[in-house]
């Protein structure tokens, strides 16, 4: 018969294998990582004693990651193994864990801008326009991902009706206007008239020139009322584009995107140029400038959108943000008329 201290015994060597073989399970699971590192591209030091004090970088640039870069991921053996593989492009996972980092951190800014918008009762409209496939609509979901749906909208107007094309040009676009505390963001917007209707024959040259003349008188008014204006122009290349175009074509979860405006995207590639380099001429006013994206790069357009207009707007608590806010030059610019080639 079994003493007490040999049955205490067994009972914490099976106490011991049950925690082993516990672990071996949460080795072979992947867990979700419970913090953002503080410290990376654009992020400032952590303060004394904060967690994760003195953690470096995430990777150097080479074919490897620390152990620290590891214990930062927080990742299981499974995923540890798939990277250790040589078909896995070390440093595209590295370039996308940043992203995801400054991204989230980004957002928490964004979640802060709109509490202050609520609070001091401004409006706000962010207009994206660009060509098509630039990625307008990726970077307005970045935007308002985390965003409160009862002070944010998504405009994004299917064509006109028989009623509308009867009113003035810009009177279905006033009522999607913000409201008081209110953000919203254009998925295209009265700027349909300046580039794409023209190109597609959609309105005669008598409207759209008068388009051109009354629209910086319209944002003038809304500028003199207290309305904020981000005009966003996503720009890319016609080899971007065309690849863009082939992967939704060839991704039965985006083919909903191509239209048949889509499609003549690339054999009106001119004409889209023309019109637009003299929307820009006309349109772009100190009150409301065209804010350049080059969007070659997605995840280098949503970042530095997203930090344009974080760093144009005075939300409290600004000064004290954890990550840059100034846009990379690089990638966002003012237009200036100066300016020769665009898209290319």
């Amino acid at each position: 018969m079994a003493t007490d201290s040999e049955s205490a015994g067994k009972s914490k060597g099976r106490a011991g294998r049950r925690d082993e073989a516990d672990i071996d399970e949460r080795n072979e699971l992947e867990t979700i990582p419970t913090m953002v590192p503080r410290e990376g591209d654009g992020y400032r030091l952590p303060r004394a004693g904060s967690v994760g004090q003195g953690l470096g970088r995430i990777g150097e640039l080479g074919s490897a990651l620390t152990e620290d870069d590891l214990r930062r991921v927080n990742t299981s053996k499974g995923f540890i193994q798939l990277l250790e593989n040589k078909s896995v492009d070390i440093e595209e996972v590295r370039r996308t864990l940043l992203y995801e980092q400054e991204l989230r951190q980004l957002q928490v800014e964004l979640v802060r801008l709109q509490r202050w918008v609520q609070n001091k009762g401004e409006r706000i409209a962010i207009l994206v326009e660009g060509r098509d496939a630039a990625g307008k609509g990726g970077t307005i979901r970045r935007f308002t991902e985390h965003l409160n749906p009862r002070a944010m909208r998504v405009v994004a107007l299917p064509k006109p009706s028989d009623e509308e094309r009867g009113q003035w040009y810009f009177q279905r676009y006033i009522r999607q206007l913000p409201n008081k505390g209110e953000i919203v963001f254009f998925d295209r917007s009265w700027y349909n008239r300046a580039v794409v209707e023209p190109v597609m024959g959609f309105c005669n040259k008598k409207e759209h020139q008068r388009f051109l003349q009354q629209v910086p008188e319209f944002e003038h008014m809304l500028y003199e009322d207290g309305v904020t204006i981000i005009k966003f122009w996503f720009s890319i290349s016609k080899e971007e584009q065309a690849k863009r175009f082939e992967a939704r074509r060839q991704n039965p979860l985006k083919q909903w995107k191509l239209s048949p405006v889509d499609a003549k995207a690339q054999e009106l590639w001119d004409s889209y140029t023309g019109y637009k380099e003299e929307m820009f001429s006309k349109t772009h006013t100190t009150f409301s400038p065209w804010i350049i994206v080059k969007a070659n790069d997605k995840q280098a357009a949503r970042l530095e959108s997203l930090r344009h207009v974080l760093n144009v707007l005075p939300y409290n608590g600004k000064d004290e943000a954890p990550i840059r806010l100034a846009p990379d030059p690089n990638v966002i610019t003012r237009f200036h008329r100066k300016m020769v080639e665009l898209d290319l």
